[in-house]
């Protein structure tokens, strides 16, 4: 049985890569998750995903801007998606919701679902989504979701990556749905451990990265950071360290935790964010430094062969935007359990909705 994938705002292909684990977990049952098409408005994103999936045919990539795409156009698929923008619904930003140039870009998703009605769907977006509009946001995008295509079985959890095996502190909703004709209800896979999380140092020295490694450059520190992040121990930022006046910031308004932070080598990153300007860029526990895009592309789990295409802050972007392999290849391989009905260790839904 192959079903073919369609995907709306992929980003450099997390969650295609997820699904590509998750079908070779599946192949003696001859269940497969196969690429059909996929968009991002982003060139450097696009061109990231064609390196990695479709090097040799890139036409199944569309590049535009997704309120040009033309859907009757598009390759028909058994299952789709997206994982829609996350500006308008972040806790770090503004969250303006609908009100947002990003927040009502999830209507795309339910247009794709509405022509193709797919026989399950995912959906992806930030734990803040729930917050917006004074939930409001929330609740409008479940009913559509709910009511699109032939109707969907819906479930919906905050995972907390780091029990899924990340080495990351990342949190974010999915939305699974399950097409209301095929009488299945897809159930929260239980996390792999509440406990023994994987650890930065365990993703990024476990084992080293190679020289030769892509995406691996550092990035210049001036003497000033430098001396900055000597006096700031693992685990803390420019706030919480006991830094000399001359190297304290001199800033008005809110004080971010994650400026200047340094990360813990004994527990997973905090999140890695695909944006920010100076002291954003996750900072080495032992070296006066900035992570490289290859150290943060682990920390999200892509392995040391994918490669990402693009300036050094295009990668960093692309990155700090995905979906983590690893937590994509254990959702799509409970929803293939699903769909061919064979149980697995689960846990309640944190939305009774």
């Amino acid at each position: 049985m192959k079903l073919k994938l369609g995907e709306l705002f992929c980003g450099p292909g997390g969650i295609a890569l997820g699904a590509k684990y998750a079908s070779d977990s599946f192949e003696k049952q001859g269940c497969e998750i196969q690429h059909a098409w996929a968009n991002d408005y982003d060139s450097d994103t696009c061109q990231t995903y064609a390196l990695n999936f479709c090097k040799h045919d890139s036409s199944s990539i569309i590049c535009e801007d997704v309120k040009k795409l033309k859907i009757k156009s598009l390759a028909p698929i058994d299952c789709f998606a997206f994982g829609f923008p996350c500006n308008d619904f972040s806790m770090v930003g503004e969250q303006r919701g609908f009100k947002g140039e990003f927040g009502p870009l999830y209507t795309y998703g339910v247009n794709i679902i509405n022509h193709f009605k797919p026989k399950f769907f995912l959906a992806e977006n930030v734990g803040g989504l729930t917050n917006s509009n004074q939930r409001m946001a929330f609740e409008k995008i479940i009913k559509d979701l709910r009511n699109s295509g032939n109707g969907y079985n819906l479930t919906v959890h905050l995972y907390k990556s780091e029990e899924y095996g990340v080495p990351q502190s990342r949190h974010r909703i999915i939305i699974v749905g399950m097409d209301q004709n095929l009488d299945k209800t897809f159930k929260v896979p239980a996390p792999i451990s509440k406990v023994n999380y994987r650890t930065a140092r365990d993703a990024i020295e476990c084992p080293p990265i190679p020289r030769d490694a892509a995406n691996n450059e550092l990035t210049r520190q001036s003497q000033r950071v430098v001396e900055r992040l000597k006096c700031i121990k693992p685990g803390e930022n420019a706030w919480t360290a006991d830094l000399p006046d001359h190297l304290k910031l001199n800033v008005k308004g809110a004080k971010l935790s994650h400026i200047y932070k340094r990360l813990d080598p004994n527990r997973p990153s905090y999140t890695i964010t695909g944006s920010g300007g100076g002291g954003t860029h996750v900072y080495h526990w032992s070296e006066p430094r900035a992570l490289t895009n290859r150290e943060r592309a682990r920390l999200q789990t892509f392995p040391d062969n994918f490669i990402f295409h693009g300036s050094k802050e295009s990668v960093r972007k692309q990155i700090g935007m995905a979906v983590p392999p690893q937590l994509s290849k254990i959702i799509f391989e409970s929803i293939i359990k699903t769909y061919l009905d064979i149980d697995y260790e689960h846990i309640e839904s944190s939305f009774n909705i």
